[in-house]
C-alpha cells in the first residue's frame, strides 16, 4: 500500500470514535482524508471546529458547519494528524503551519486522536524539523535562543500563518525530554507556540499499516 493508502486508512479507523456533538478537526494531508470519510456520517455531529483556513474550506464543501471554539465550549473529540510520533504519544506537529490553532484546540478537547501512517511512528522525535511558529519582529531573536538549546533553526520563508505570523523549523534535535523543551521554547519572548505536542499529548494514536491500523493508547 502506498502512504496516501495508508492515510486513508488511518482516517476511516478515526470514525469510531465520532459519537455526536461538536468535534475538533485539525488540517494536513490525512485530516483530509477524515474530513472526507466525515461526511459519510455528518448527521452524527452537530458540526465541526477546524484548526485552520484549509480544514474550513474543505469543511464547508461536505455540507458540515465549522463553529466557532468561543461559542461552544470544550470539545469531546480531536482528530488530527502528526508528523512525528513517539510511543509515549508526544507528537511533532506543524508541517502544514497551523500549529498554534491546533494546539488551542487539543487543549479544548478531553479526547485527542491522532491519525498517521505508520512510517510517523519514532524512537526519539526530532528528525523531523520542529516547527515554532514567532511574532515576526522576534524571529532573528527566537532563532539565537533556539540555536544555544542546540537545534538550527531555519526560517520558512515565504509562508505566514493563519495568525499573521512566521514560522522557523529547527533541524538537528534529538529531544529526549518533550515536555521540558516544549516548556523551555514556549517560554522564549516572541514564540507564540512550538510543534511539541507533550504537554498535550495524543490519547490515542492509530497508524495505517500493511497490515491494518495499528492502535496504540497512552498509558
Amino acid at each position: 500500500m502506498d502512504q496516501d493508502a495508508l492515510k486513508k486508512q488511518a482516517a476511516e479507523a478515526a470514525l469510531q470514535y465520532v459519537e455526536g456533538g461538536v468535534i475538533g478537526v485539525g488540517t494536513g494531508s490525512t485530516v483530509n482524508h477524515f474530513i472526507d470519510c466525515l461526511a459519510t456520517v455528518k448527521a452524527r455531529i452537530e458540526g465541526a471546529v477546524s484548526s485552520s483556513e484549509a480544514s474550513t474550506v474543505r469543511l464547508k464543501q461536505h455540507g458540515i458547519p465549522v463553529l466557532d471554539l468561543n461559542a461552544v465550549g470544550d470539545l469531546a473529540l480531536y482528530v488530527d494528524g502528526a508528523d512525528e510520533s513517539n510511543r509515549s504519544l508526544s507528537l511533532i506537529k506543524g508541517g502544514g503551519g497551523a500549529l498554534t490553532r491546533e494546539k488551542i484546540v487539543a487543549a479544548a478537547s478531553e479526547r485527542f486522536v491522532c491519525i498517521a501512517d505508520e512510517s510517523k511512528l519514532v524512537d526519539v522525535l526530532g528528525a523531523f524539523p520542529l516547527p515554532v511558529e514567532v511574532i515576526p519582529m522576534a524571529r532573528s531573536l527566537v532563532a539565537r535562543q533556539l540555536v544555544k538549546l542546540g537545534g538550527t533553526p531555519v526560517w520558512r520563508e515565504g509562508f505566514v500563518t493563519d495568525n499573521g505570523n512566521v514560522i522557523l523549523d529547527v533541524q538537528g534535535l534529538q529531544i529526549m525530554e518533550p515536555m521540558k523543551l516544549e516548556q523551555q521554547i514556549n517560554n522564549l519572548a516572541g514564540v507564540v507556540t512550538c510543534g511539541l505536542f507533550a504537554l498535550r499529548g495524543a490519547d490515542v494514536l492509530i497508524l495505517g499499516a500493511e497490515g491494518g491500523p495499528r492502535t496504540l493508547e497512552r498509558s
